[in-house]
């Protein structure tokens, strides 16, 4: 009985040290949102005389149908550049993602990423390729029958890569992402913002150069979906080009990264620090 009572005032003093007022959760909100303005700036200036980690030249595409999804493309995209694609549903964002991943070829033109035209890349190279990329998608595209752990560690598994940089690796993009202590936890018992952190430490998992997001917030609420565009930001700010095509208004106009509107298969403005639909009363400086 003794030893009991000393487990009970034990666990109580426990409780008592976790136990915070509310001025306490205030303070901590505060600094947390210090944090998120101070991760929004450290974002790195592209240099655009540099040689560019993407290129479309003269590109279109055709499909079978008759559809032309993209109209005679040129675009630079330099290393380190924080990139929106933007416009309505079928103006052809998606056709250039695809395009991006080697997904589909282009009918006319070349698309250069780091320094490689991928029409002339072999099927059997497109793996190598893909892994130089992190891709993450609006469905997030998670295994259900794995963890945490095993669904970010499972493209290194594919490719034979040692358990021992596995697990290092894997610990390294999970922390990234602030789900450390979760990697044995399942998809189906993670929130939508949650699972969409796995996407990304999945994507990060290989060290990429480049990130392509389609739609990466397209099926979270308001504040999960910047918590998620947060990510991003520090991905950028370690060095990597990131492009992706997203529907948020709200959070297009709040970053003012740059802006590549698509509207019926062609690029009707690239604003190196644009909005998501464009700002008439002021003079906008082009990304050329």
């Amino acid at each position: 009985m003794l030893r009991l009572g000393l487990r009970l005032d034990r666990r109580l003093e426990l409780l008592g040290a976790l136990s915070y007022t509310a001025r306490d959760l205030a303070r901590r909100a505060r600094k947390r949102h210090a944090s998120l303005q101070k991760t929004q700036l450290m974002v790195l200036t592209p240099d655009f005389a540099t040689r560019p980690v993407i290129s479309f030249q003269h590109v279109w595409k055709r499909y079978e149908t008759g559809t032309e999804a993209l109209r005679d493309i040129n675009l630079v995209v330099p290393d380190g550049d924080f990139m929106f694609l933007v416009g309505p549903s079928g103006a052809g964002k998606s056709t250039m993602v695809r395009l991006l991943i080697r997904e589909e070829k282009p009918t006319k033109g070349k698309i250069f990423v780091d320094g490689v035209e991928l029409g002339r890349m072999k099927r059997r190279q497109l793996p190598f390729y893909r892994r130089r990329i992190g891709l993450v998608f609006q469905d997030f595209k998670l295994l259900p029958n794995l963890t945490v752990y095993e669904n970010v560690a499972f493209a290194l598994r594919v490719h034979g890569e040692p358990d021992a940089l596995i697990k290092t690796r894997v610990a390294e993009a999970v922390d990234t992402v602030g789900l450390a202590g979760k990697e044995q936890t399942y998809p189906a018992n993670l929130s939508g913002g949650e699972q969409q952190r796995v996407a990304i430490a999945r994507a990060l998992v290989h060290a990429p150069k480049m990130i392509i997001a389609d739609e990466p917030t397209g099926n979270l609420d308001p504040a999960t979906a910047w918590e998620i565009m947060q990510l991003f930001l520090r991905i950028n700010a370690r060095g990597a080009t990131v492009v992706m095509a997203t529907h948020n208004r709200e959070i297009v106009d709040l970053l003012r990264r740059r802006v590549v509107a698509i509207d019926a298969g062609q690029i009707a403005r690239d604003d190196r620090s644009g909005r998501y639909h464009d700002d008439a009363s002021k003079s906008q400086v082009r990304a050329r």
